[in-house]
């Protein structure tokens, strides 16, 4: 799917999520990943002036539904069936920005990894690694 393409899809299925006011923003979209930028919101620090892992779990899991369906299309019922989230160090107070990569594309499940990191930064605030379940067509 095209980023286009892909952004129509998530305001329609998914905008519970996918909504002007989330502050998600698809950067860029490719067969086998995506990167999506989360605007930083004072609401999700958390006491210590970090932003909240529940934040940062679902932008990698948003990021690697993006990547999953720029690969293999729109498909809505594909879900997560596992992820796994090492935190590395202190986000900034500022955007988050997500990469993803798939590491095998399967008929039934996918596997991948997601990078998270500050804006600007080059070392990673957290790693995640996560498998999604594709529906039988």
């Amino acid at each position: 799917m095209s980023l286009a393409e892909l952004e129509r899809f998530l305001a329609a299925e998914f905008p519970q999520a996918f909504h002007p006011e989330s502050g998600l923003t698809i950067e860029a979209v490719w067969h086998g990943g995506g990167r999506v930028r989360q605007a930083y919101q004072p609401q999700f620090v958390r006491p210590g002036g970090t932003i909240s892992g529940p934040t940062m779990m679902a932008l990698a899991d948003f990021t690697m539904y993006v990547g999953l369906l720029a690969s293999i299309g729109p498909v809505p019922l594909a879900v997560t069936t596992n992820l796994n989230i090492n935190f590395l160090r202190k986000p900034e107070p500022r955007d988050l920005v997500a990469e993803c990569r798939l590491l095998k594309l399967g008929k039934r499940l996918a596997v991948g990894e997601v990078g998270l990191f500050s804006d600007g930064t080059v070392e990673p605030v957290a790693h995640v690694t996560s498998t999604y379940s594709i529906p039988r067509k």
